[in-house]
């Protein structure tokens, strides 16, 4: 569904990916993982269209999207859950979610599916965004980009910040998502909890791909942990 071949991006004169390959197919979930600084966030802003790649290529079903506007990705079926959480402080809870709702002949997600998800997100309803738990900010986060209705849902830091009980529930969530047939591609630190349900790993090193495997070769791969996770 996913394919990124050869993509680089820099920021001014300072390069930072230095020829990024990797793929993630239809229902499939692909963490990125890597060190702080190595190019994770850079290159979901680049598929994104939120920076403007320098070389190589994003493609979505075949389609050539690179350096597209961000609104015209999307609506290729890319759902952002960006680094921070970037929620609307001023709007409720339920206006964040019908605000990015795109329905289609084939929709899934709407406000009763992801209450069902999230059924805190639906006590808090009424509550702005501003007025609600990290925790409860980042199950907002993931709800509207799932009312986006996408194929793929691309979520950036998924749990940074988060108390261990508010991760565990977001990582419940994520294979639930995966259940329902949605890609997922996820940057995160937890690599014990991102393998119970991840499919492959792509991890990089200083803008450039240094290992991918499935996640019975990573568990079997002590020292790609050792080399390229670990401060």
């Amino acid at each position: 569904m996913l394919r990124i071949e050869g993509l680089e991006a820099a920021y001014g004169e300072s390069r930072i990916l230095f020829g990024i390959d990797f793929d993630v197919e239809a229902g499939e979930v692909v963490t990125l993982l890597g060190r702080n600084g190595m190019g994770k966030t850079t290159t979901v802003r680049s598929i994104f269209g939120l920076l403007k790649p320098t070389g190589g290529r994003v493609m979505v079903d075949g389609e050539d999207v690179t350096g597209k506007e961000p609104h015209l990705i999307a609506r290729g079926g890319l759902g952002l859950v960006p680094e921070g959480r970037q929620i609307f402080p001023t709007l409720t809870v339920e206006e964040n979610l019908v605000a990015t709702h795109r329905a289609s002949a084939t929709s899934h997600w709407d406000l009763p599916a992801v209450y069902r998800l999230f059924p805190r997100l639906k006590e808090r309803r009424r509550n702005h965004g501003d007025q609600i738990s990290g925790g409860e900010q980042q199950m907002l986060a993931v709800g509207r980009a799932l009312m986006t209705n996408p194929r793929l849902v691309v979520l950036d830091e998924a749990t940074e910040g988060l108390a261990p009980l508010i991760r565990e529930e977001i990582w419940t969530c994520l294979a639930a998502i995966k259940n329902e047939g949605a890609a997922i591609l996820v940057i995160d630190k937890n690599v014990e909890a991102l393998s119970r349900f991840a499919d492959r790993h792509v991890v990089i090193e200083k803008g450039r791909v240094a290992w991918t495997g499935t996640t019975e070769e990573l568990r079997a791969s002590p020292d790609v942990k050792d080399r390229f996770l670990h401060v």
